[in-house]
């Protein structure tokens, strides 16, 4: 089960993550979140970070 936040305006977003291999050759994890659950989709939020929303109401992930 994907992890899904509801914002302020009552829409449901789920969180996913995608890594990716740097130029240096070391690996980094991107995260965002979409209004469709894809194959790519987190169950929960990772450790260190925690969900806030922009003045207009989308989800980011902030470091805790």
């Amino acid at each position: 089960m994907a992890y899904s936040h509801k914002n302020q305006k009552g829409v449901t977003y789920y969180l996913h993550g995608r890594k990716r291999i740097l130029k240096s050759g070391k690996t980094s994890t991107l995260y965002f979140f979409a209004k469709e659950v894809k194959e790519d989709a987190l169950d929960s939020v990772p450790a260190g970070y925690m969900v806030s929303e922009t003045k207009n109401g989308l989800p980011v992930l902030k470091k805790a």
